[in-house]
């Protein structure tokens, strides 16, 4: 038997709309934004249900990363959102899973985030070329026999921010084969668990917006919550959906 954690053929999940916002879930393996109109990617997908609108997404997630996204459906929202951002009330919070150990249940990571100078797709932690200050605050939330569970708060948006500290930190994440991470654990009983992706899934965004402050949260992928429980983990330990 082979616990495995292959990526599920499902698509985008709006959780979220009003006139001037728009929240969605973005499944692995589809990319946020595309070189061409003509590439499958989560703003085509956008596109395609409400064209005629300005459409800006405010963050962007790695093609093999789960989560949620947020658009401004306009240039006002848009500006709203920017000044959260910068008043440092924009929250989101990641989860990510890693099979090494971390000592300290919560801390923060503030290397700064360089173009790795072997590949200018890839990042990497300290002072280098392009380098710009960075700052992720993580909390363990949860650990199992043959994994841990993180909660992952980056206080900036540097490409690959989450993926670079976490290996930095000697917490690479399940499945991040570019970044150190394991893409296979064999078990006692003979059994592997395979992650087929990056462990890693954008849960919460929290924002101030039309006079309070909004929480939207994203259901837990199912390989994601499948690769825990075969690691010894629980699917409470993801918390309320």
């Amino acid at each position: 038997m082979s616990p495995c954690g292959s990526v599920s053929v499902v698509g985008p999940e709006i959780i979220y709309r009003d006139e001037d916002l728009l929240v969605v879930s973005k499944p692995a393996g589809l990319p946020t934004t595309a070189p061409s109109s003509a590439e499958p990617s989560l703003v085509r997908w956008v596109e395609q249900r409400v064209s005629g609108l300005f459409l800006h997404p405010t963050s962007r997630l790695d093609s093999p990363v789960t989560g949620l996204v947020t658009f401004a459906l306009n240039k006002a929202a848009n500006q709203k959102l920017l000044e959260a951002r910068r008043r440092g009330e924009y929250e989101r919070r990641y989860l990510g899973i890693t099979l090494r150990h971390l000592d300290a249940a919560e801390g923060k990571w503030s290397w700064p985030i360089s173009i790795d100078p072997r590949s200018a797709k890839k990042r990497t932690a300290g002072a280098g070329r392009g380098a710009r200050e960075a700052l992720t605050r993580y909390q363990v939330q949860a650990r199992a026999p043959r994994g841990v569970l993180l909660s992952l708060m980056p206080r900036t948006g540097r490409t690959h921010q989450l993926r670079v500290h976490a290996a930095k930190a000697g917490a690479p994440l399940f499945g991040d084969h570019a970044y150190g991470g394991e893409k296979r654990l064999s078990l006692p009983d003979g059994s592997v668990v395979t992650a087929r992706r990056v462990m890693l899934h954008c849960a919460q965004v929290g924002f101030p917006w039309r006079s309070a402050f909004v929480r939207h949260r994203a259901p837990i992928p199912e390989d994601m919550e499948r690769i825990w429980v075969a690691l010894g983990g629980r699917a409470s330990d993801f918390g309320a959906p």
